[in-house]
């Protein structure tokens, strides 16, 4: 089996490359560099119209998004633990993942590019200031979920990864959250896996 990550670095597409370091396969990464708008690249659109990464190319055949990906991977990588192996654990895990994309993520890419959603002059700093806001709320939400938990459940799994990228994301904006301790040491605990220092060795390096 051959796997190649379509990848960028600060996006999202982390949250894939955690879940295949913890899984110990093989595979291979090609960069996709946003700035230079490879992602709108003929050879890039291609493998994945919708023009976003992470894509993840099995065996030739592309699958898109995180949480499609951290299905694929717990089918074909079981022992690995990308997704709690108990069903209803599993499914609970999957929404927190459908969450941090549909929930979190969004408010994020409002903060990033604020005039993608309104091009009224003017309009930016609001549009930040109601992202934060929402943001604030989803994670006062995580972190009473986190209350007494290293984790989201028993151990990690690719939820916490989703997590981190968005709580991550927050703090690269220069955004402060710290009153939600458990958030807070999820992150740093996140930090202290060998599978994420590897992700994010590999993201200074590109």
């Amino acid at each position: 089996m051959k796997l190649t990550l379509y990848y960028a670095p600060i996006t999202c597409s982390l949250v894939v490359l955690i879940s295949l370091n913890e899984s110990g396969v093989e595979f291979e990464v090609k960069r996709v560099n946003l700035r230079k708008t490879e992602q709108r690249s003929p050879e890039f659109l291609r493998i994945n119209p919708k023009h976003k990464v992470p894509v993840l190319l099995i065996d030739g055949k592309p699958l898109t998004e995180n949480v499609a990906m951290a299905l694929w991977m717990t089918r074909a990588f079981p022992k690995a633990g990308i997704l709690p192996a108990d069903s209803d654990t599993e499914v609970k895990a999957i929404s927190i993942m459908a969450w941090c994309a549909l929930g979190i993520h969004p408010h994020l890419t409002r903060i990033n590019s604020p005039a993608k959603f309104c091009d009224t002059p003017g309009s930016e700093e609001s549009i930040k200031r109601l992202a934060a806001k929402e943001l604030d709320h989803a994670f006062g939400i995580a972190n009473d979920m986190l209350a007494w938990h290293q984790y989201f459940f028993d151990k990690w799994c690719a939820a916490d990864s989703h997590f981190f990228w968005t709580w991550r994301r927050a703090i690269q904006f220069g955004l402060v959250f710290s009153k939600y301790r458990n958030c807070v040491a999820h992150y740093e605990r996140m930090q202290q896996r060998p599978a994420v220092k590897k992700a994010l060795d590999f993201e200074k390096q590109v």
